[in-house]
């Protein structure tokens, strides 16, 4: 009797996340690669670790993840056949308890695989090969599946050093990406590395300042097409002004630079000056960085500066919209410098100085919930500015200056004025989250100017890295449809995970929404919807109504939400009326490119390159070379022998190079020094460049 063990079970050998590259695009030397190393009925190996090394080699140059699948075994418990599995093998068995909100899966049914035997010869040969995919390849993620995972000893090894050091996980985690050349060569995650881990570091402070930034970015701009940056000194040429950019970050802009936001108070480094960074929404819904600035001042001449080397950057084009706090120096620059962006102040900054502004009154606790309503819920201006003046009669609050003030500039920040412009739903909340997690690790209030400059890029490689993860994650995975309904299937299809995940709680929450009235004028059909998605703790639900105007004529419809507008994601008030006209698809319309999938997008394509401050040719073979030597000590170590045997070779290999050495520049060297004398004389000769075969 046979018995058979099925692996499928284990997830999907997770993809993990990665960029967004075809199969298609694929150089023709890498097909003939391929081709040559593909499995192939006849095949012998030695054993089963041998096989599946070589399958996943195929694998990983095709740009699939593998899992052991099953094997079979005789009446002796012997195994006599394995398979093995595309990752994406199998079917999807949801096991979620909401089935509004269905998990993404990688497993779409794929067919490929080797089936090996084992022969007379105790070898095991491959006896079945399917090679047809039903889903895309890309080698460029094969990094990110869980198959080509791995941590070393020597990873390991340095991991546990860094962190008896006191280094945080993500500078040791950037050093071992350093070392490998790129996220993509590196057979680990930042995840693996994090379990290994529990102490944390202090960055170490650099050289640095004024000649180190100079040096640094004139270095970048020779290096890194499009790297734009410029310094203010003042009259004594004392650093004074820092603004850069990547040219990551400047054909990011052309994407998404249509709403920014630009903050300063998130860090202050150990010369207060002010961090300024200029952020943006992806479309994954991720902040990304536009560019940068340090600044020595916040008044309105030193805004200006940057501003307009910013929009410079930018080849002058300016936002259309911009969040800012409430800075009258912020607010005059932006007039001046541009006179047509829309400039919306920062909701969270304000509605955090209540108990500053209004504790002083003895029914604050009153006051403070009723302002939240009338700012939260009103849904038009009229019904915003009549609740307003009530809150003001009712709790006699005429005499206060700093309401007063933020009544008069109520269009730069109430969400019913603000709402009627498109701000890719940005949470000014959530941006300011975001930009503390984004710099967390990286920088603090301690380092130096040249320290803060590179560690912005080694920030801006990590937040480059997590967002090709999220495309990958979109081009690989599928969220499964709550519905049957074809429109969303539709967006299914073209929007990123996130994005559509968006529009699948909008979908799925009409469900909360009836038509209570309805009336008809000018071929034109409005509809009044009850909303009862809002749900108290007492579990009582509060209803809420929006008014749907629908055109037939051309499918237009608009809704008092105005969550499209402002958010770019249909509303489910909307897609109520929608269905209910028997609309099957979304209009183009409303299907915005800066949240499709299946957009090649240049900033994309340009990677955050690998630099650091000082780097030679010697360096560089020397940490190839420590690569090497470690890998080899890693498996020397676990035998007395084989380590002798190495280090006899190195004794050996080291007098033959000091030989050579010696015979270039004429000299002779002493045959008769104990090794580790010669290698304590090595180490005292810095300045001599040894070359190491």
């Amino acid at each position: 009797m046979t018995d058979i063990e099925e692996f499928d079970d284990v997830d999907d050998d997770g993809l993990n996340n990665c960029s967004v590259d075809e199969r298609s695009e694929l150089p023709q030397h890498t097909d003939q690669r391929i081709e040559q190393n593909e499995p192939k009925i006849g095949m012998e190996f030695n054993d089963p670790d041998e096989l599946f090394e070589f399958y996943k080699d195929y694998a990983k140059s095709s740009g699939f993840p593998i899992k052991k699948h099953t094997r079979r075994k005789n009446e002796m418990g012997i195994v006599r056949s394995m398979t093995l599995a595309c990752g994406r093998a199998g079917k999807h068995n949801c096991t979620c308890q909401n089935p509004l909100k269905p998990q993404a899966s990688y497993r779409v049914g794929c067919k490929a695989k080797v089936t090996a035997r084992l022969n007379l010869d105790g070898r095991w040969e491959i006896s079945v090969v399917v090679l047809e995919h039903n889903h895309g390849l890309s080698p460029s993620k094969s990094h990110f599946f869980r198959c080509n995972r791995r941590i070393s000893a020597h990873v390991r090894h340095k991991i546990n050093l860094n962190d008896q050091a006191g280094i945080k996980i993500n500078k040791n985690f950037s050093s071992l990406v350093h070392k490998a050349g790129g996220y993509e060569n590196l057979l680990c995650d930042e995840k693996a590395c994090s379990n290994l881990v529990d102490e944390s570091r202090c960055l170490r402070l650099g050289e640095g300042d004024a000649s180190a930034i100079m040096k640094y970015f004139s270095r970048m701009v020779a290096e890194n097409s499009g790297f734009y940056f410029d310094i203010e000194l003042d009259d004594e040429d004392h650093l004074k002004n820092v603004f850069w950019a990547d040219g990551r970050s400047r054909e990011a802009y052309k994407e998404f630079g249509e709403v920014v936001t630009f903050d300063t108070t998130y860090l202050t480094n150990k010369y207060d000056m002010p961090f300024a960074p200029f952020v943006g929404v992806n479309h994954h819904g991720q902040s990304i960085l536009l560019g940068c600035g340090l600044i020595s001042k916040e008044d309105t001449k030193t805004f200006i500066w940057l501003f307009t080397k910013w929009v410079e950057c930018m080849d002058g084009c300016a936002p259309q919209g911009i969040i800012t706090d409430q800075a009258r120096a912020m607010k005059n620059a932006i007039e001046i410098v541009f006179p047509n962006t829309r400039h919306r102040w920062c909701l969270w900054h304000i509605m955090k100085k209540l108990s500053e502004k209004l504790g002083r009154y003895t029914e604050y606790e009153a006051i403070s919930s009723t302002m939240k309503g009338v700012v939260y819920d009103a849904q038009s201006p009229q019904e915003f500015e009549k609740q307003w003046n009530e809150m003001v009669d009712m709790y006699g609050l005429e005499d206060c200056d700093w309401l007063h003030e933020l009544y008069e500039e109520r269009n730069r920040w109430v969400p019913c004025f603000v709402k009627n412009h498109f701000w890719a739903g940005m949470s000014t909340t959530q941006r300011s989250e975001s930009m503390n997690a984004f710099f967390d690790g990286y920088v603090n209030s301690k380092i130096s100017l040249k320290q803060f400059v590179e560690q912005y890029e080694n920030a801006l490689r990590s937040k480059a890295e997590k967002e090709m993860q999220a495309d990958a994650e979109s081009f690989s995975k599928v969220k499964a449809t709550a519905t049957t309904y074809d429109m969303e299937n539709q967006i299914q299809g073209v929007y990123t995970l996130a994005k559509f995940k968006e529009f699948q709680a909008e979908f799925t929450g009409k469900i909360y929404c009836d038509i209570v009235n309805y009336q008809e004028g000018a071929g034109v059909l409005e509809y009044v919807i009850r909303d009862l998605t809002l749900r108290l703790e007492s579990g009582k639900r509060i209803p809420k109504f929006f008014t749907v105007s629908f055109r037939e004529k051309d499918c237009e419809v608009q809704c008092s939400c105005r969550l499209f507008v402002f958010k770019g994601i249909v509303c489910r008030h909307a897609l109520t009326i929608l269905i209910r006209h028997e609309v099957s698809f979304l209009p183009e319309k409303y299907i915005l490119r800066r949240w499709r999938k299946d957009v090649r997008r240049a900033h994309s394509k340009m990677k955050v390159k690998f630099n650091t401050w000082v780097v030679t040719p010697e360096q560089i073979r020397y940490h190839e070379l420590c690569l090497a030597f470690s890998e080899v000590a890693d498996l020397a170590a676990q035998n007395n022998h084989e380590c002798e045997v190495v280090k006899k070779w190195i004794d050996t290999k080291f007098r033959e190079l000091q030989l050579a050495e010696s015979s270039q520049k004429g000299k002779e060297v002493p045959m008769n020094h104990d090794f580790v004398e010669e290698e304590k004389d090595h180490e005292k000769e810095e300045n001599e460049n040894i070359v190491w075969g």
